[in-house]
């Protein structure tokens, strides 16, 4: 996707993001995005990740020459030869997120056959041993390691370095491994991690993405209203780390025929109303590419005339049930019972071949499915209730885990259950 931001404001967003939700340390970690002139911008030396300013960018010429008030990162000889053995990439990012710092630690790298997305955006990860950071010798291994074909290398005992033909590209599959290597941590704290076989993943591939378009009329003040509501808890949702920048579908019926979904692989985090894509009667509007789970949304709308909001997600804590085939028990509280009643379960492969089956899985009493190795489905009247209902997934799963360090799950009593049920879920 073509970025009109200037490279200051593109690596001062992306490092924004990378240091509030803790993916890096104050001192740890540099960015960089190539022109096509060869310069290169790159995230200063010795400053405070969560204090930097556009200004503290510093340009890199093609001939070595500075450009800046700020020293470069001392990790610019890496990517400076990154970039000179492959001068197909155009951006870099190198972090200490703790998660694939655990995995540098254990000298491992994550298996990005967990989901279809993250071996789609990720590849195969490779792994560069120890040097000195900010040596040649550090850029030789790490370079000699893309140079492989790699796109997204751990460093031994030191982080993770990932790259892109575009800095967006970059930046996208540094979060998409992070979540993956989260989620195989937390997996394997609740049992056996399950991953897909190559033929599992090309199920996805083989979804059908052709559609009739249309040239919708002016929006109506519903769909204006209802582009903003989608917009905003789109753009919460990633606050709240129920999606990464590229994952996670959510959409909004506007009448008995027509819904709002989200773009495919545009960035939760920035997602404006306009972005939002309109289906009317099975057309998508022109010049947008719907998510590809729109069909999926469709069928359910279809189903349940009382569904009004629709979310596909891979919060981690919920999503690390879906790829152990751990059971879900929202008998924990009673918020979660009531909110999310028993969340069902979908097999793999089941919503990219049967839309209809997916639909048959969710219903009024049953409004949440954990999807095998693909994340959490909610439903919900409203784009509210939806969020509310994903939220509270999450927040149950990780309460789960979390309990597991500290006892055995003692699930509310039968008799709770029937209080909660003949009180709140008549």
């Amino acid at each position: 996707m073509r970025s009109y931001l200037h490279p200051r404001d593109e690596l001062l967003l992306a490092i924004e993001r990378i240091y509030r939700y803790r993916m890096t340390t104050t001192s740890g970690g540099n960015l960089s995005l190539r022109e096509p002139d060869g310069s290169v911008w790159i995230t200063p030396a010795r400053l405070d990740k969560g204090g930097l300013e556009r200004e503290d960018m510093v340009r890199v010429g093609a001939d070595g020459t500075l450009e800046g008030t700020r020293a470069p990162s001392s990790e610019l000889p890496f990517h400076l030869e990154i970039y000179r053995r492959r001068p197909d990439l155009g951006g870099i990012v190198h972090a200490h997120s703790g998660a694939l710092v655990a995995f540098s630690l254990a000298h491992e790298v994550p298996n990005t056959h967990l989901f279809h997305q993250s071996r789609d955006v990720c590849g195969d990860a490779g792994f560069a041993p120890y040097r000195l950071p900010g040596s040649a010798a550090l850029g030789d291994a790490l370079a000699a390691t893309f140079a492989q074909g790699f796109n997204c290398v751990v460093l031994e005992n030191h982080g993770v370095v990932t790259a892109g033909a575009t800095f967006q590209g970059a930046f996208r599959r540094f979060e998409a491994l992070e979540f993956t290597a989260k989620t195989v941590i937390k997996g394997r704290l609740l049992g056996t991690v399950r991953y897909l076989s190559e033929e599992q993943i090309a199920l996805a591939a083989r979804q059908v993405t052709g559609y009739e378009q249309f040239e919708p009329a002016d929006p109506s003040s519903a769909e204006k209203e209802l582009r903003g509501a989608l917009g905003e808890f789109t753009r919460r949702a990633y606050r709240q780390r129920l999606f990464i920048s590229t994952q996670g579908s959510y959409s909004a019926r506007l009448d008995s025929t027509s819904f709002l979904i989200t773009p495919y692989r545009a960035d939760r985090g920035t997602l404006d109303a306009a972005d939002l894509v309109l289906i009317s009667g099975g057309r998508v509007e022109a010049a947008k590419t719907p998510s590809r789970a729109w069909r999926s949304h469709e069928a359910i709308y279809r189903r349940h005339p009382g569904v009004g909001a629709v979310i596909n997600a891979y919060p981690v804590n919920a999503t690390a049930f879906s790829v152990t085939g751990t059971r879900l028990d929202t008998r924990t509280i009673p918020e979660s019972y009531i909110v999310a009643r028993q969340p069902g379960w979908v097999p793999y492969g089941l919503h990219f071949e049967d839309h209809e089956a997916l639909a048959r899985n969710v219903s009024p009493s049953q409004p949440v499915a954990i999807l095998e190795n693909d994340g959490v489905l909610a439903t919900g009247a409203g784009v509210l209730e939806a969020f509310d209902r994903l939220e509270v997934v999450e927040s149950t799963a990780e309460a789960i885990i979390n309990c597991r360090a500290v006892g055995t799950l003692a699930p509310l009593s039968e008799d709770a259950i029937r209080e909660l049920e003949a009180a709140f879920l008549k």
